[in-house]
């Protein structure tokens, strides 16, 4: 039976972090390896680690470089076929480990997997279910995103990639799926399989400038990527416009819609169809700066969080 290893990073997420580990040690799979990594937090999360000792293959409570930093600290303790990492905010729903361990022994030629999600809030209240569709390495490079807790990898597939960068702390996930999917196929399987949290903590909020300056970060190192350059041509004007769409989504859910209005008119420039396609952005925007917040957020609610087209 195929061995899957788990990894939790967090950092003074005791609000958050039992229900997260939680969601892994009660999944109804026998061969589960969970490690999680702490970044010498503050909070209560080394108590909360401490009453699942007995049931973490590892757990450490130190000082890293960040997100991407601990993970990799992680992986690389990680002996299972198949890898994920689970954010200390975030939570798997009961009984998917199996389907997705299913899923790989059925398709040998698959490097990644990825199903749906729901967005919920901080009260674990749902407020959006993330459905996804089969995406091409083009359509990453296009900055179509995946909803990271719902991902799972082959390990030699993570570890020929070279890990997570950890000079990125925003779109990290996004620039490994790219390395991944340069290796093989990569599958999306309609099932719901996890739940992202948003809440005001959340760097998609409390740093969403962040998210534009890396995605353009991206395209640059994609356009000096011998393999990667040839496709990105045949797509520049829609990765572009792209990745001003990523930019002006995140500023908005930053609370910059002036900013966020100038990022998709950009984006409507370039390749008018991809911030077409998020009206909605430009709607929240100008609601935003009408002052008409509580539309606003009816519009806010109705955008696919964390989902391009």
């Amino acid at each position: 039976m195929t061995l899957v290893s788990i990894i939790t990073p967090s950092y003074n997420q005791s609000a958050y972090l039992e229900q997260t580990m939680l969601s892994v040690l009660e999944q109804n799979y026998p061969r589960l390896e969970y490690i999680v990594i702490d970044g010498a937090s503050t909070d209560s999360s080394v108590d909360i680690i401490k009453k699942y000792t007995g049931r973490l293959a590892y757990w450490v409570s130190e000082r890293d470089a960040g997100q991407a930093d601990a993970i990799n600290k992680g992986f690389a303790r990680a002996t299972g076929d198949v890898v994920a990492w689970l954010n200390s905010d975030d939570y798997y729903l009961p009984d998917i480990i199996s389907a997705v361990v299913k899923i790989f022994d059925e398709n040998p030629d698959i490097v990644l997997v990825y199903g749906n999600m729901l967005a919920v809030d901080e009260h674990g209240k749902t407020f959006n279910t993330l459905n996804y569709k089969q995406l091409t390495l083009e359509d990453l490079l296009c900055f179509q995103i995946i909803g990271q807790p719902a991902v799972f990898m082959r390990r030699t597939a993570f570890e020929k990639a070279g890990g997570l960068d950890s000079s990125l702390h925003f779109l990290l996930d996004h620039h490994l799926w790219i390395r991944i999917a340069q290796q093989g196929r990569i599958l999306h399987v309609p099932q719901t399989w996890a739940a992202a949290r948003y809440h005001p903590q959340a760097k998609n909020r409390a740093k969403a400038a962040e998210f534009g300056r890396e995605a353009f970060r991206i395209l640059d190192w994609a356009k000096s990527e011998k393999s990667l350059a040839p496709i990105l041509v045949k797509v520049d004007h829609r990765a572009r416009a792209s990745a001003h769409r990523v930019d002006a989504r995140y500023l908005l859910d930053g609370g910059q819609p002036a900013a966020a209005l100038t990022a998709w008119i950009r984006a409507l420039l370039i390749h008018p169809s991809t911030a077409l396609a998020r009206m909605n952005i430009f709607i929240s925007a100008i609601l935003n700066l009408l002052g008409l917040g509580k539309l606003r957020e009816l519009a806010l609610r109705k955008r696919e969080s964390r989902y391009e087209k």
